[in-house]
């Protein structure tokens, strides 16, 4: 493991650079990569408090790997009271993927990137469901997105057959004459988000990029020449000190609010943070992970986040082959798996107090899904699997524990505060400074995540970035699903890169 860090002089006196990424995280990854190629002489310093980078929300094993791209995740098409399917959240998504495809086919192109398999792998991509009102809204979903480009390849079955020849564990144990449907999309994606990171952070260090692990940044403030002055502590010899920068970015998962509170910016007013912690049950049989070669997707038990839809998910990492099956939601008020559970109130200030009290008042519903799920026994998350997987033995499966999340709460002028499942760029009007709050699908589209902070933050050099960010995603600023012979130009080209068969 490569570990870089600066030689802070015994005066005090604090180094400056050009950009300091705060988190070790797929997002900072992606930012300082673009911004290398972009501006080579750009000095770059990262910090990141563990001592290894994607440790927290980027690790596999503390999110799904599924590259989401809406093909599965039903949360992203919902049904309408007239009984339509709306798409365009599933559509703008997979736009999105599209994206990240494309900038990690031109960092194998331009060997940024070696093995795309260490990071990216085929699978397919399913939705699954029981009972004649999810089958229902399974088919219109179907009928709704098939006819776009974008899902052209989507297959429709209802027959317990076909669907067992697409995932039999599925089908095995299931009583025939029960009423199950399935969409499947032959060719989705499993990325291992750590491995991509620590891939891309190793590539920013040999480019002169300096990289701090067991550095965190404790505060911030801004001073009269507008830039930022940054505090640090090295956890190995104890020692604090201060870095300057033009431009940071607050890369830091569910860090990233304290830090964002700490830069006093009027922007970052009005925002909280609700954590959300989860498990997985982790096979331990060989001959069943065999059997199953499928990300499947169900439906959101009632009052359950869209972060807690269940999936049986098949996992590469570190080359083995594994299969999964959760989230089961729980709480706690720690913002990183790694944090302190005073995370939560510490985060509470009167600019978001009002926000955080009628999120609370709006999702009681919520919290009594959470308090459920935390007082499930093994037993009672092993008969919840037996819902997708029949016959799933209970002494098979290990429960592993995945990482935090921290949804957004944030002020609207109608309800005071929501609660919102996604991701928020948050930008000082000044351009000096962005953070990313929130969650799913962040990872999934952190390339078109970051062009936009670069657009945002940079407006004067932005123009001048175009015909670069072009080459190293040929679709930007086109909507793939309105033209479809680039579409498959695109992913012809997606393909033959990443090795997607």
């Amino acid at each position: 493991m490569r570990i870089r860090s600066y030689n802070v002089p015994q005066s005090g006196s604090s180094p400056e650079v050009d950009v300091v990424l705060i988190g070790g995280g797929i997002m900072s990854a992606t930012l300082g990569t673009m911004l290398k190629e972009l501006e080579p002489n750009w000095s770059i310093a990262l910090y990141e408090n563990l001592h290894q980078a994607g440790q927290e929300s980027s690790d596999p094993w503390n999110n799904a790997g599924t590259g989401h791209a809406a093909l599965c995740e039903l949360n992203y098409a919902p049904a309408q009271p007239d009984g339509s399917v709306n798409i365009t959240k599933a559509t703008n998504i997979n736009e999105q993927y599209q994206v990240s495809l494309q900038y990690w086919s031109h960092l194998v192109n331009n060997g940024t990137l070696k093995d795309p398999n260490s990071f990216i792998n085929s699978l397919p991509h399913m939705s699954f469901v029981w009972g004649d009102d999810h089958a229902k809204y399974l088919q219109t979903r179907y009928e709704a997105m098939a006819p776009n480009p974008l899902f052209a390849e989507m297959q429709h079955s209802e027959d317990h057959q076909e669907i067992a020849s697409w995932a039999p564990l599925l089908i095995d144990g299931r009583t025939e004459g029960q009423r199950v449907a399935a969409s499947r999309f032959e060719h989705g994606t499993d990325v291992d988000f750590g491995a991509l990171t620590r891939q891309l952070i190793d590539q920013l260090a040999d480019h002169g990029a300096e990289i701090h692990y067991g550095h965190k940044v404790t505060g911030m403030s801004r001073d009269t020449d507008g830039r930022w002055s940054l505090d640090v502590k090295d956890h190995l010899n104890g020692k604090k000190f201060t870095t300057r920068a033009r431009f940071v970015f607050i890369g830091a998962g569910g860090g990233a609010l304290e830090l964002l509170q700490s830069s006093g910016i009027p922007e970052a007013k009005g925002f909280g943070g609700f954590p959300i912690s989860g498990q997985f049950l982790r096979s331990t049989n060989p001959d069943v992970i065999e059997q199953h070669h499928a990300k499947v997707y169900g439906q959101a038990a009632v009052g359950a986040p869209p972060m807690s839809v269940p999936h049986l998910d098949t996992r590469f990492v570190d080359g083995r082959r594994s299969l999964m099956f959760g989230p089961y939601a729980g709480f706690s008020t720690n913002f990183l798996k790694t944090g302190s559970f005073l995370d939560l109130p510490k985060s509470i200030r009167p600019h978001n107090l009002g926000t955080m009290l009628n999120v609370a008042k709006d999702n009681f519903d919520l919290v009594g899904y959470l308090v459920s799920e935390i007082t499930k026994t093994h037993r009672k998350k092993v008969d919840t699997l037996r819902e997708f997987y029949p016959n799933a033995v209970d002494g098979e499966w290990e429960l592993i524990t995945a990482g935090q999340r921290v949804q957004v709460m944030k002020k609207d002028p109608v309800k005071g505060g929501v609660l919102q499942f996604g991701t928020e760029l948050v930008s000082g009007a000044e351009g000096s400074i962005a953070a990313l709050l929130g969650a799913s699908p962040g990872a999934s589209t952190a390339a078109p995540i970051m062009v936009e902070l670069l657009r945002r933050s940079f407006p004067d050099r932005f123009t001048g970035w175009e015909t670069k960010l072009n080459e190293m995603i040929p679709s930007l600023g086109h909507r793939l699903n309105d033209n479809p012979t680039l579409l498959a130009e695109v992913r012809k080209e997606t393909n033959k890169a990443l090795q997607l068969n």
